[in-house]
């Protein structure tokens, strides 16, 4: 009977932050299970309606994938004991059960010039190091103007993004900044999920009047990480609201991050979502090449790791949507060099990310190629498909018919009649020019390279 429950419960501890785990998890028990029916005990109603909302559908699919059929999860509350917590050390304890120790009042405690909450902020995340480029300028200049006048024209100040796009560090920087230049400034820095955590707590032992004076009296400067996880939580939401508006209300600077945008955060009330309306929403995109390169050259001087152009191009051309897993598969080269004492370099770069990078094959059309190619030689699309045969447009246009059958599944008839009607015999001429070139001429062979990059960055 327990042996299956272990399973789940290891895969759980792998998916599951540790907090989360040791707070909501540690305290269940398995009552019995049959082929079927699993019953679990909790100690009370709380921990069963956050176990069946977070959780339940994971471990039915964990169960199903274990087992190869599907379980019915009865809950049945107060069918094992409370948690005991531990009495708190610090702010930073403050809403998360422990499971031994002795019950006891809730302290949270507010020392000026110092960061309050659950979580601390990074000291290595400021302004001076984050890498800005077109696709988070704005983002960045409405997070230092919010961190220069707290309270001011800013605020609220509602950073959005995907994720590992920069969107924490931003935030701690904000923190980080504002500590620096007004020390006697409180700032509650705190993930959503560690808020809710909170409340919970303190509404088990009825202590509010402290939740409430820790946010609401005791705080200059808020700063909400990954507020979307509030959305659905009818408690939460109410509390943050008041939270909201006795800062707000008395000119102290609120800043949330998201994965959404307000509109698009399902769950989220309505009056909450006008209010991170009142003040400034800036979005954060996935960084450009020019970017990605720059924040992988940053990180290499921080960390120091050696990074060859070409390895930097390789990453960023392959890793586009997370600036997290970009740094990450750097640390990883950097790591394997240091301990093999190989050189880094492209085939030491692939064979070490080979399990990240796994290529994919290119979702790349005939308009992708022509609008690259053109844009490269700063020619019109139109000239390449045209009869015309001056150089300055045949040459691009053998380009385009060469990188086309490339990357593309396309017969040469079928590529010659893109490019306004050529013959197939015409096709097979460029493509077989341009890959004579390609050995010759150096200097064409690092053009040629330069649009490929550009081409797989656009499309893959």
């Amino acid at each position: 009977m327990n042996h299956l429950w272990d399973q789940v419960l290891e895969k759980l501890k792998e998916k599951v932050p540790s907090h989360s785990y040791r707070v909501w998890i540690e305290p269940t028990k398995i009552i019995s299970i049959t082929d079927s029916v699993i019953e679990i005990g909790t100690p009370n109603n709380f921990y069963e309606d956050w176990f069946q909302e977070n959780y339940l559908s994971y471990i039915k699919d964990l169960l199903k994938e274990i087992t190869n059929r599907p379980y019915q999860l009865i809950f049945k509350a107060g069918a094992v004991p409370e948690p005991i917590d531990k009495m708190p050390q610090s702010s930073s304890e403050v809403g998360i059960p422990q499971a031994s120790g002795a019950p006891a009042s809730i302290s949270i405690q507010s020392p000026p010039s110092r960061s309050q909450g659950a979580d601390v902020l990074n000291p290595k995340y400021t302004f001076e190091n984050f890498v800005v480029g077109t696709s988070n300028q704005f983002s960045h200049a409405a997070a230092y103007a919010a961190a220069e006048q707290p309270g001011g024209s800013y605020n609220p100040l509602f950073i959005f993004g995907g994720v590992g796009l920069g969107k924490t560090h931003l935030l701690n920087a904000i923190g980080n900044h504002i500590q620096r230049k007004y020390p006697n400034y409180r700032i509650c820095y705190i993930a959503s999920e560690r808020f809710m955590n909170e409340l919970i707590n303190c509404m088990r032992y009825e202590k509010m009047d402290l939740f409430r004076k820790k946010y609401r009296d005791q705080c200059d400067v808020l700063l909400m990480d990954d507020v979307q996880f509030i959305a659905g939580k009818d408690r939460t939401q109410e509390e943050f609201f008041h939270t909201f508006n006795t800062l707000h209300g008395s000119r102290r600077q609120i800043v949330v991050t998201s994965d959404k945008f307000p509109k698009d955060i399902t769950g989220l009330e309505e009056r909450l979502r006008t209010r991170f309306e009142w003040g400034l929403i800036a979005d954060i995109q996935p960084p450009e090449m020019e970017t990605r390169i720059a924040i992988l050259k940053n990180k290499a001087e921080s960390d120091d790791i050696y990074l060859p152009d070409d390895v930097a191009i390789y990453l960023a051309t392959n890793i586009k949507s997370n600036v997290r897993e970009l740094e990450g598969s750097l640390i990883r080269i950097g790591a394997f060099a240091s301990l093999t004492g190989m050189e880094v370099n492209i085939d030491l770069a692939k064979e070490v990310l080979k399990n990240i990078i796994q290529h994919k094959p290119a979702s790349i059309s005939l308009d992708d190629i022509q609008k690259n190619v053109a844009s490269f030689y700063n020619v019109k699309i139109i000239d390449l498909k045209s009869k015309k045969k001056l150089k300055i447009l045949s040459h691009p246009r053998q380009v385009a018919m060469y990188l086309c059958r490339k990357y593309t599944q396309k017969s040469f008839p079928e590529i010659g009649k893109f490019f306004g009607g050529k013959d197939h015999s015409t096709v097979m001429h460029a493509v077989k020019k341009i890959t004579h070139m390609a050995t010759e001429d150096p200097v064409f062979k690092k053009d040629l390279d330069s649009i490929e990059r550009i081409v797989e960055s656009q499309n893959y």
